[in-house]
């Protein structure tokens, strides 16, 4: 075989056994690069611009009310956005004592926790059954699953009211815990619906192959595999179960078994003249905390959570 410095004419084909040397690369002047197109970079300034707005929107009122708990009140008013000339931490304890955010912050922490748990699991096992197997009606069920996603909770707040006063549930923990999962649920299998899907199938019918149960399958082969998902939607979840105020104002009135919002809500109306606004920041951002300390631990669970099922 030999090797021909320059090919021949494009309408020659080259003799058999022949091979070329490609021609070698032109380099682009500095002037044909600067006539490239600049929307990219365009583009990028204008997108980090928009992020950076984003944040400071975001965190800069979360700041504020931190620094505004350590103030007193008199501070408040007189200098809103300069630092506080010392720490008052009995605004905290005040709140924590007098305000009754203890028992707020506890009940909230064992409805949320118990419902949290159910939302997890029953939603992990309807969006498997779901995505993983084919019977009649499947398609129905999780459209289903969905339209519970578009229908107004304030539009069922009456007739719950009723039912639960029926059966006994009203005004207790877990007639509470129970609201709330049915609530949380449409989301959660929807959500899992789609990230069980991505999932190897290859592994589940080894699991099958050894002898394993569906069950046994599920609980320790595919849910340890689904744990970003679970993270993510759990995180979801977990900030609207905390924050619910709508739904616990009309299902628990009694002064027992109130969760934080409607603690920070009463802790703002019986004020009435006295003002006292320190130890309202300080129920406001204890309320806060375990959110962003949630979001906070659990980041990136979430974002591989919210990218597994377009990066598979």
């Amino acid at each position: 075989m030999k090797t021909t410095e320059t090919p021949p004419p494009a309408d020659t084909p080259p003799p058999a056994g022949t091979v070329t040397a490609p021609r070698p690369a032109v380099p682009r002047t500095p002037a044909a690069r600067d006539e490239e197109p600049r929307s990219g970079g365009v583009l990028n300034v204008f997108s980090h611009g928009v992020l950076v707005i984003w944040a400071l929107l975001v965190t800069l009122p979360l700041l504020w009310a931190v620094m505004t708990s350590f103030k007193d009140d008199k501070s408040i008013f007189t200098s809103p956005w300069a630092l506080p000339d010392r720490l008052h931490f009995e605004n905290w304890s005040r709140a924590w004592t007098q305000a009754h955010m203890s028992d707020y912050f506890l009940n909230t922490l064992l409805v949320v926790a118990g419902s949290l748990f159910g939302t997890l699991l029953l939603g992990s096992m309807a969006a498997y059954v779901l995505a993983r197997f084919e019977f009649p009606g499947n398609r129905f069920i999780y459209y289903l699953f969905i339209g519970g996603m578009s229908f107004p909770i304030i539009l069922a707040l009456v007739p719950l009211f009723f039912v639960m006063k029926n059966v006994g549930l009203l005004n207790t923990f877990h007639g509470l815990i129970l609201v709330y999962i049915a609530y949380s649920l449409p989301f959660t299998v929807f959500f899992l619906t789609s990230f069980f899907r991505t999932l190897p199938t290859s592994i589940a019918e080894a699991a099958l192959i050894d002898g394993a149960s569906h069950t046994r399958t599920f609980f320790q082969v595919m849910l340890p595999m689904a744990k970003p998902g679970l993270i993510s939607v759990g995180i979801f979840n977990f900030l609207g179960q905390w924050n619910q105020y709508l739904l616990p104002t009309v299902l628990n009135t009694d002064q027992d078994h109130k969760v934080l919002s409607q603690g920070l809500v009463q802790l703002a109306v019986s004020q009435g003249y006295k003002g006292d606004w320190s130890g309202l920041f300080a129920g406001l951002v204890m309320a806060m905390l375990p959110v962003l300390a949630a979001y906070i631990v659990f980041q990136r669970q979430v974002v591989a959570g919210l990218t597994a099922g377009a990066l598979k």
